[in-house]
């Protein structure tokens, strides 16, 4: 089993975290990213090297069952070293080296299952916030069997909607030892790109009350399950989804699933449905046929959010609002997979949940109570498309977006040059950089493009420039000076290169600023940098086996 570069860094920092400390670390990979191979290096390292007992901990049978699937595919050599614990599955497996099992079997029969050196918990971000809940009081017997016992946790969302981040000094986890994210493992092309849209007609929300840091359930679906809305929303769900091959719906509750399963089968679709209620075998068959294509569209409520994987989505439609950045990013997840033929999954948000919370590479997390007011994202008005705030052109269709009208007047006096021609320069601080492809707008098809780079000032501040990669000439030289003075990494000939570069953190950080104004003049030049240490290029690492007097457990 080859592991990517960013597993086998996974895989070292949590053999270093364990050496140095006595706390316990977190994993965090994004959906589709491939925790599983990092579970079964774990696994096989500890029993096959350090002659360890591993523990696999999850919440849901279904995530138990494709656990021992995944460990089974991705390391066959591990099969006879595999045992599962669950009642669900009605296996109670006690003797071997790796155990796999639900929190709700054993959480009471720590002794029954004998010491363990390694606790792997997938899903963490399922962990109870607080009081002593199933997982502590396991853990406490666990520990009273082997002290040394550590905890790694494996998640894709390291926060909860109620109380924020999972790892802190008091908690079962203590700090994130790894972390990658969704932007950078697009761009190095092992996640699948997205693209999204706001409904046409809009559910307003904020009527809506919070229990426990979420919406209230029946509030919502009473909100979402309107005759106009759930026809508008199916009208524009068969729209967009015609020339896809699977199409996932998450609603707000089962009358309104079923509400929605009614109108897309008016429309001449079949629709599946899953719930909580759901039979099993009824379940089974219904996710088979999704998986192999034989269904098109499957709405479900409350059970595809966790460790449902179908690579073939390349639609997702998010007509539950949600309170919780978690759930957003896991139902968003959904369409994270590579599959052939896919070129990207589009996200059709109906409950405002990419505005609430912003890009899924981007998520605003943030203490309940806590809100500065800065939007996140915002939506094109022409074609409805949900974009990162930064934007001043919208990058689907080229829509301009008009400077925000000033106040009646400035809180400072303004310095700007009362004549034509004086100059006035200023020095700013670089908050954040977002980088994209930029098209002339009216330009013939041949006309080279732009990489515009957009620099955050301040309060919704934003100042831009334009590099000119694609051009000839003095342009192409100015824009080389450019990138040389940023990156080590050879001066890309596309645009799409370059901002793909720049976006995966490629580099120099842009630390300040100087913007020149010329009164008369009609736009602001950045004519200063400080830029801070480019990146360095390290070659990939090679993933070698701790020596036996270096066991981290």
């Amino acid at each position: 089993m080859d592991l990517r570069p960013y597993q086998q860094e996974a895989v070292a920092a949590v053999y270093d975290y364990l050496r140095r400390r006595d706390d316990n670390p977190c994993i965090v990979i994004p959906t589709a990213g491939g925790k599983t191979p990092i579970m079964a290096t774990i696994c096989r390292d500890a029993v096959e090297r350090w002659d360890g007992r591993v523990l696999i901990l999850a919440h849901v049978k279904e995530l138990l069952e494709q656990a021992v699937d995944k460990l089974h595919t991705m390391a066959p050599d591990l099969w006879m070293k595999i045992g599962v614990y669950s009642a669900g599955l009605k296996s109670r497996d006690r003797d071997h080296p790796i155990i796999v099992a639900g929190i709700q079997s054993i959480y009471r029969r720590a002794a029954e299952l004998d010491s363990f050196d390694l606790i792997l918990l997938d899903e963490c971000h399922m962990l109870p916030p607080e009081g002593e809940g199933m997982y502590r009081t396991f853990l406490a017997e666990a520990r009273a069997i082997n002290p040394s016992v550590r905890l790694v946790g494996l998640t894709a969302t390291p926060y909860r909607m109620s109380t924020g981040m999972i790892c802190g000094p008091e908690n079962l986890l203590n700090e994130v030892c790894y972390e990658v994210g969704v932007r950078e493992l697009i761009a190095q092309g092992y996640l699948c790109p997205l693209r999204s849209k706001a409904g046409r007609q809009k559910a307003d929300t904020s009527g809506l009350h919070l229990r426990g840091g979420e919406f209230i359930a029946g509030e919502v679906e009473a909100l979402m399950d309107t005759g106009n809305l759930v026809q508008s929303a199916c009208r524009e769900i068969v729209e967009y989804a015609r020339d896809r091959h699977a199409v996932l719906i998450f609603a707000s509750g089962v009358q309104h699933a079923r509400h929605v399963q009614k109108v897309l089968g008016q429309h001449g679709i079949e629709c599946g449905f899953v719930c909580g209620d759901t039979l099993p075998v009824e379940r089974a068959e219904t996710l088979r046929r999704f998986r192999d294509g034989e269904l098109k569209f499957l709405v479900n409520v409350n059970v595809l959010t966790t460790g449902f994987d179908a690579p073939n989505i390349d639609c997702v439609a998010l007509l539950r609002p949600t309170a919780s950045a978690g759930l957003y990013y896991q139902m968003v997840g959904r369409g994270f997979r590579l599959h052939p033929g896919k070129a990207d999954c589009l996200v059709l948000d109906f409950g405002g949940n990419i505005l609430r919370h912003g890009p899924v590479d981007d998520l605003r997390i943030k203490a309940r109570g806590a809100d500065d007011g800065t939007p996140p994202a915002k939506e094109c008005p022409n074609c409805n498309a949900l974009i990162h705030a930064a934007y001043t052109t919208c990058p689907e269709c080229g829509h301009e977006f008009p400077q925000q009208e000033r106040e009646t007047h400035d809180r400072q006096a303004s310095t700007a040059g009362i004549l034509s021609g004086q100059v006035e320069d200023t020095e700013y601080e670089v908050e954040d950089v977002v980088y994209s492809v930029h098209v002339k707008r009216g330009a013939d098809e041949g006309h080279p493009r732009t990489m515009r780079v957009e620099y955050q000032v301040g309060w919704n501040h934003w100042q831009s420039e334009w590099v000119c990669l694609e051009h000839a000439g003095y342009a192409r030289g100015k824009a080389e000076a450019w990138w040389r003075e940023r990156s080590n990494e050879p001066v890309p000939d596309s645009v799409d290169e370059a901002v793909d570069i720049a976006s995966a953190g490629g580099l120099a950080p842009t630390v300040g600023i100087t913007v020149r104004r010329v009164a008369g003049e009609k736009y602001d030049r950045v004519v200063k940098y400080r830029l801070g240490p480019k990146p360095v290029r390290d070659p990939e690492p090679e993933y070698v086996p701790a020596d036996d007097d270096l066991i981290p457990f």
